[in-house]
């Protein structure tokens, strides 16, 4: 897999080692959406950057530092102790990180006199107690550090493509070699050691390129093996890898590795062994098994945690680098499953269950540094196969080796047992019932924060046991208890009476200890529930019972966002909505109101502007209206329903998309009306209603001409009826020619009859 490069690592005097990338990550998922197994509990935090994530390069870095500023803190720190911590930790910040040589060069004149003050933008420089010698050896070599940033920092950010590093100017070599003679100070002297080899490494032409390793070799031996020695053998690194001596590239990586945590995402980045050829050779320039080690180590988190696996077990099964490698083999597995609901494809599981094994036998063997870790491992992949007699037995050999007081690896095994107690359960009865209690109510503190557990990746297992009590319940028939642990049971909202039974038992005083915990999975409310029982009773007219249900509820804030009383020639929700400045209406409101016209109309009370009002609003609140917010409430909205109320899924519900109330008002309206213009309008809405049915109707077919348009010969002859009407009967008034203006669809019906 190709990394992403993004500021090409120069390495910078201060702050960076190799020439890789930018560390880079996308941070914005999070690794439990399908893992359960939490690496930081067993693995070195050292090594935590190169854990498996399937979301990120480096675990948890984020857009990290770049390379320009990796090694900032350390570079003071060292600074400030060579100072013996006299020199003020801001000046030396400033100098180090943020000056520029213009900057710096200013700052040495003040100090040699031959400037008197500096510019008023530069912060104060504090120097302590620090000897004239050392400041003047300082600023000597600030200077010239400052001049190389030149070559070394690039500031390119986030590109694919290698970004070629600008060359090393041919005139500083021999004032860097004048520098490095004449410096007595070991220190600097060793800074300055650094700064050349990293000068020709940077080098334009071959022969001086050459000398990066020549000179590290000199002198290498005059150094302490620290910080700056390994940043320095990391351009021998990269030197050898651009000769395509790859085995000594990476044996030299390896070595940086090793060093520090601060060298080890540049290392690890810079490590690339090409084939089993070169690999080989590699493994014999290891002069120590620790050394051997860590280059599987290195291996086996980029390539092949298995093998690499076996081959340090083989060395020292205490390692700590092998931690990390069965942690990685762990997530991917999981990774590989996408869902532990889901088994993996046939070469992944090919793959797995040789790990599995591999991980078997080591954990039998009881000689690792952590064995508790191999046996919930073991126990874990096992799981994974659904071998749950197996798990079971690993995870009890585990408990007994657990090191005492670690609360984390026992809620990691609290975790690892509900999963497998769950998964065992033959049928949900009233012993397994009480046994829950307490884990579900564990699990509902951990997902609402009530209890905190620093990393324990739990939200994947939440989903995993509720699924699985869901499915029993559906197995017993159990419709309220399926639904409760799992909100996507079909058909169960449309279902009145259930939604009744659900109600009862959210309203029900005195709840059992099970049901209680069994409710904080169910993520509807009885606001939710008596809203959806409303809008139910509303599509069938049944509105003084729909009233009643939503005066059940407690107040809320919600208004329609459009008039559903208004209607418009050219559906435009977005207008309507804008309009929405008199006049809100609520739920409950609208309701009133539409009870109120349709009482009014029954005592043949101003007809034809009540229905034609009603009609406005039974098409509103359909799919095609400007008040599908009506229908839009928790439930409705909810994975439980979407197959019945969301466009892409095969239909809709009928109610929230049929026209036959809209119709029927309509044509209440139009028999009512007192003029043409008020009968034009009535009979252009009812073909609005009818084009609407075309799209409802099961053989209904796109296409990019309305004529072309195939559905049902019924339903398509009702919507060319009404426009039929409209030309013979109403051609003469205002609306009609506002129709032709309007309607695209009208306009291509009336220019071909």
């Amino acid at each position: 897999m190709q990394k992403r490069l993004g500021r090409f690592l120069l390495i910078f005097s201060f702050c960076t080692l190799t020439a890789a990338g930018l560390i880079w990550a996308c941070a914005d998922s999070d690794d439990s959406d399908y893992s359960v197994f939490a690496p930081e509990y067993f693995v070195n935090k050292q090594y935590s950057p190169f854990f498996y994530s399937s979301y990120e390069i480096y675990y948890r870095q984020g857009y990290a530092e770049s390379s320009n500023t990796w090694y900032n803190d350390i570079i003071v720190n060292e600074w400030d102790a060579h100072f013996n911590h006299q020199f003020s930790t801001a000046s030396l910040k400033f100098l180090l990180l943020k000056a520029t040589p213009g900057q710096v060069d200013s700052v040495y004149r003040k100090f040699t006199g031959t400037l008197k003050t500096l510019p008023a933008k530069y912060p104060a420089i504090s120097t302590g107690t620090v000897s004239h010698k050392m400041l003047a050896a300082f600023y000597t070599y600030l200077k010239l550090a400052k001049s190389c940033e030149s070559y070394t920092v690039n500031n390119e950010d986030y590109v694919w493509e290698k970004v070629t590093p600008n060359h090393a100017p041919a005139n500083l070599e021999k004032t860097l070699t004048n520098a490095y003679n004449t410096e007595t100070d070991p220190f600097i002297k060793e800074r300055l050691w650094f700064q050349m080899v990293r000068y020709y490494y940077f080098a334009n032409n071959s022969a001086a390129n050459a000398k990066t390793v020549k000179l590290f070799e000199q002198f290498s031996t005059h150094f302490p093996k620290n910080l700056t020695y390994y940043r320095t053998m990391g351009y021998v690194a990269g030197y050898y890898y651009q000769q395509k001596n790859y085995a000594l590239s990476n044996y030299l990586y390896s070595l940086c590795y090793d060093y520090t945590y601060k060298l080890k995402i540049p290392s690890f980045w810079s490590f690339h062994p090409q084939n089993e050829t070169d690999w080989q050779a590699t493994l014999k320039l290891a002069k120590t098994p620790e050394e051997k080690i860590t280059l599987w180590h290195l291996l086996g988190a980029q390539y092949d945690e298995g093998r690499a696996i076996k081959e340090i077990v083989a060395i020292n099964p205490k390692s700590e680098k092998v931690d990390l490698l069965l942690s990685r083999l762990i997530n991917i597995r999981e990774a590989g499953t996408v869902s532990i609901e889901t088994p993996p494809v046939d070469s992944a599981r090919k793959s797995g269950i040789n790990n599995r094994r591999l991980v078997e036998t080591i954990a039998l063997k009881n000689n690792t540094a952590k064995p508790y870790y191999w046996n919930l491992a073991a126990g874990y992949l096992n799981f994974l196969d659904s071998n749950y007699t197996a798990a079971g037995r690993y995870y009890a050999t585990a408990k007994n080796q657990f090191p005492a007081g670690d609360k984390m690896i026992v809620a990691q095994a609290k975790l690892l047992d509900m999963m497998l107690y769950i998964k065992n359960l033959k049928k949900m009865d009233a012993n397994a019932e009480a046994k829950l209690i307490e884990p579900l109510n564990w699990l509902a503190n951990l997902r609402d924060n009530k209890l905190k557990i620093k990393d324990l990746r739990f939200s994947n297992a939440i989903s995993v046991c509720n699924l699985s009590i869901s499915r029993l319940y559906k197995k017993q028939g159990n419709a309220i208890r399926e639904v409760c642990f799992n909100n996507n049971a079909q058909d169960f909202y449309a279902d009145s009476a259930r939604v009744q039974h659900m109600i009862d038992l959210l309203n029900k005083p005195d709840k059992t200890a099970f049901e209680l915990a069994m409710l904080r999975y169910y993520p509807i409310t009885l606001n939710n529930l008596y809203y959806h029982q409303a809008i139910a009773l509303a599509y069938q007219q049944k509105l003084p019972e729909a009233i009643a249900q939503l005066k059940k509820m407690k107040p809320e804030d919600f208004v329609l966002a459009g008039n559903p009383f208004a209607g418009r020639l050219v559906d435009c929700h977005d207008c309507d909505h804008a309009a929405m400045k008199m006049k809100k209406f609520t739920p409950l409101n609208f309701l009133e109101t539409l009870y109120n016209m349709d009482a009014n109309i029954k005592i043949r009370k101003d007809i034809y502007r009540n229905a034609f009002s009603l009609a406005n609003a039974y098409y509103n609140i359909t799919y095609y209206g400007n008040a599908r917010l009506f229908y839009e409430a928790d439930v409705v909205a909810s994975g439980a329903t979407s197959r019945y109320y969301y466009e892409g899924e095969e239909r809709m519900d009928e109610k929230l998309t049929s026209m036959r109330t809209a119709i029927r008002y309509y044509e209440l309206a139009r028999k009512s009306a007192a003029n043409d213009e008020q009968r034009a309008l009535c009979t252009f809405m009812l073909g609005k209603c009818a084009l609407n049915e075309i799209y409802n109707d099961p053989n209904f077919k796109n296409a990019d001409k309305f004529a072309e348009i195939k559905a049902s010969k019924s339903v398509i002859d009702t919507y060319y009826n009404y426009f039929a009407e409209l030309k013979e009967k109403y051609n003469k008034t205002a609306y009609y020619k506002e129709a032709l203006k309007e309607c695209g669809y009208f306009r291509d019906y009336a220019n071909k009859k």
